[in-house]
Protein backbone atom coordinates (compact mmCIF):
# COMPACT_ATOMS: atom_id res chain seq x y z
CA UNK A 1 0.00 0.00 0.00
CA UNK A 2 1.27 3.33 -0.53
CA UNK A 3 -0.15 7.00 0.01
CA UNK A 4 -1.40 9.52 -2.47
CA UNK A 5 -2.31 12.50 0.19
CA UNK A 6 -3.20 16.16 -1.74
CA UNK A 7 0.44 17.35 -0.89
CA UNK A 8 0.74 16.10 -4.87
CA UNK A 9 -1.23 19.44 -5.53
CA UNK A 10 -0.02 21.76 -2.65
CA UNK A 11 -2.22 20.47 0.08
CA UNK A 12 -1.41 19.93 3.58
CA UNK A 13 -3.56 16.38 4.52
CA UNK A 14 -1.66 13.18 5.76
CA UNK A 15 -2.76 9.91 5.65
CA UNK A 16 -1.36 6.17 6.18
CA UNK A 17 -2.50 2.65 6.47
CA UNK A 18 -1.50 0.88 9.58
CA UNK A 19 -1.89 -3.18 10.60
CA UNK A 20 -3.13 -3.53 14.09
CA UNK A 21 -2.87 -6.46 16.05
CA UNK A 22 -6.46 -7.63 15.38
CA UNK A 23 -5.52 -8.59 12.03
CA UNK A 24 -6.71 -5.51 10.41
CA UNK A 25 -5.65 -2.45 8.63
CA UNK A 26 -6.11 1.48 9.67
CA UNK A 27 -6.81 4.05 7.30
CA UNK A 28 -6.05 7.43 8.77
CA UNK A 29 -5.16 10.66 8.83
CA UNK A 30 -5.96 14.02 8.53
CA UNK A 31 -7.31 16.42 5.77
CA UNK A 32 -6.79 19.72 5.50
CA UNK A 33 -7.96 22.32 3.07
CA UNK A 34 -5.34 24.38 2.94
CA UNK A 35 -3.45 25.08 -0.08
CA UNK A 36 -6.54 24.04 -1.62
CA UNK A 37 -6.34 20.39 -0.41
CA UNK A 38 -9.21 17.96 0.65
CA UNK A 39 -8.35 14.55 -0.22
CA UNK A 40 -6.39 11.68 1.33
CA UNK A 41 -5.77 8.11 0.02
CA UNK A 42 -3.66 4.65 0.03
CA UNK A 43 -3.51 2.46 -2.94
CA UNK A 44 -2.08 -0.60 -3.73
CA UNK A 45 -1.43 -3.23 -6.63
CA UNK A 46 -3.80 -6.13 -7.34
CA UNK A 47 -2.82 -9.70 -9.23
CA UNK A 48 -4.28 -9.47 -12.98
CA UNK A 49 -7.11 -11.09 -12.58
CA UNK A 50 -8.22 -10.86 -8.71
CA UNK A 51 -11.72 -9.19 -9.74
CA UNK A 52 -12.09 -11.68 -12.96
CA UNK A 53 -15.86 -12.19 -12.81
CA UNK A 54 -16.53 -10.20 -10.07
CA UNK A 55 -19.96 -7.80 -10.32
CA UNK A 56 -19.17 -6.46 -6.74
CA UNK A 57 -16.65 -5.06 -5.00
CA UNK A 58 -17.22 -6.28 -1.20
CA UNK A 59 -15.37 -5.13 2.01
CA UNK A 60 -15.74 -5.18 6.45
CA UNK A 61 -15.20 -1.78 7.42
CA UNK A 62 -15.52 0.25 11.08
CA UNK A 63 -16.22 3.76 10.04
CA UNK A 64 -16.51 7.38 12.00
CA UNK A 65 -19.82 8.35 9.99
CA UNK A 66 -17.76 9.73 7.26
CA UNK A 67 -18.34 9.03 3.25
CA UNK A 68 -15.17 7.35 1.74
CA UNK A 69 -14.60 5.94 -1.91
CA UNK A 70 -13.65 2.88 -3.39
CA UNK A 71 -11.14 3.77 -6.00
CA UNK A 72 -9.68 0.73 -8.81
CA UNK A 73 -7.41 1.52 -11.72
CA UNK A 74 -6.91 -0.66 -15.07
CA UNK A 75 -3.33 0.10 -14.74
CA UNK A 76 -0.52 -0.29 -13.04
CA UNK A 77 0.31 3.42 -13.17
CA UNK A 78 0.82 6.17 -10.55
CA UNK A 79 -1.46 8.46 -12.94
CA UNK A 80 -4.65 8.03 -15.19
CA UNK A 81 -8.15 7.13 -15.03
CA UNK A 82 -9.44 5.47 -11.89
CA UNK A 83 -13.02 4.39 -11.68
CA UNK A 84 -14.37 5.17 -8.04
CA UNK A 85 -17.58 4.65 -6.16
CA UNK A 86 -18.35 6.33 -2.70
CA UNK A 87 -19.82 4.33 0.47
CA UNK A 88 -21.38 5.51 3.84
CA UNK A 89 -19.84 4.86 6.80
CA UNK A 90 -21.70 4.64 10.69
CA UNK A 91 -19.14 5.85 13.45
CA UNK A 92 -17.73 3.25 15.52
CA UNK A 93 -19.90 0.20 13.42
CA UNK A 94 -18.71 -2.42 11.31
CA UNK A 95 -20.16 -2.68 8.22
CA UNK A 96 -20.47 -4.89 5.09
CA UNK A 97 -20.10 -2.51 1.88
CA UNK A 98 -20.99 -4.46 -1.36
CA UNK A 99 -20.54 -1.69 -4.03
CA UNK A 100 -21.91 -2.54 -7.69
CA UNK A 101 -19.16 -2.10 -10.45
CA UNK A 102 -21.67 -0.48 -12.96
CA UNK A 103 -21.75 2.39 -9.88
CA UNK A 104 -17.98 2.87 -10.60
CA UNK A 105 -17.47 6.49 -12.68
CA UNK A 106 -14.36 7.22 -14.65
CA UNK A 107 -12.58 10.35 -12.72
CA UNK A 108 -8.97 11.76 -14.11
CA UNK A 109 -7.70 14.36 -11.42
CA UNK A 110 -11.39 15.67 -10.57
CA UNK A 111 -12.98 15.79 -14.03
CA UNK A 112 -15.22 13.27 -15.72
CA UNK A 113 -13.39 12.09 -18.94
CA UNK A 114 -14.74 11.25 -22.67
CA UNK A 115 -13.95 8.25 -23.94
CA UNK A 116 -13.00 5.61 -21.40
CA UNK A 117 -14.11 1.86 -21.61
CA UNK A 118 -16.21 0.65 -19.41
CA UNK A 119 -14.83 -0.75 -15.84
CA UNK A 120 -14.11 -4.93 -16.92
CA UNK A 121 -13.77 -6.64 -13.57
CA UNK A 122 -11.06 -8.88 -15.41
CA UNK A 123 -8.82 -5.59 -15.78
CA UNK A 124 -8.77 -4.23 -12.40
CA UNK A 125 -5.11 -3.68 -11.46
CA UNK A 126 -4.80 -1.25 -8.28
CA UNK A 127 -7.06 -0.71 -5.81
CA UNK A 128 -7.62 2.23 -3.06
CA UNK A 129 -9.61 4.02 -0.41
CA UNK A 130 -10.09 7.97 -0.79
CA UNK A 131 -11.67 10.77 1.82
CA UNK A 132 -12.53 13.42 -0.26
CA UNK A 133 -15.74 15.12 1.10
CA UNK A 134 -13.87 18.05 2.25
CA UNK A 135 -14.38 18.11 5.78
CA UNK A 136 -10.98 19.50 7.82
CA UNK A 137 -10.07 17.31 10.58
CA UNK A 138 -9.18 13.63 11.73
CA UNK A 139 -10.31 10.98 9.54
CA UNK A 140 -10.41 6.72 10.82
CA UNK A 141 -11.41 3.87 8.62
CA UNK A 142 -10.89 0.33 10.26
CA UNK A 143 -10.75 -2.69 7.35
CA UNK A 144 -11.25 -5.97 7.82
CA UNK A 145 -11.04 -7.40 4.35
CA UNK A 146 -11.57 -6.34 0.91
CA UNK A 147 -12.90 -8.37 -1.89
CA UNK A 148 -15.04 -9.37 -5.35
CA UNK A 149 -18.23 -10.55 -4.98
CA UNK A 150 -20.44 -12.23 -7.49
Amino acid sequence: WFRVNDGVMGGRSSSGLEATDEGTAVFAGRLSLENNGGFASVRTQVPAGSFAGASHVVLRVRGDGQRYQIRLRTTSGWDGVAFGAGFETRDGEWTTVSVPLEAFEPTLRGSRPRRVRPLDSADIRQLGIMLTDKQEGPFALEIAWIGAGA
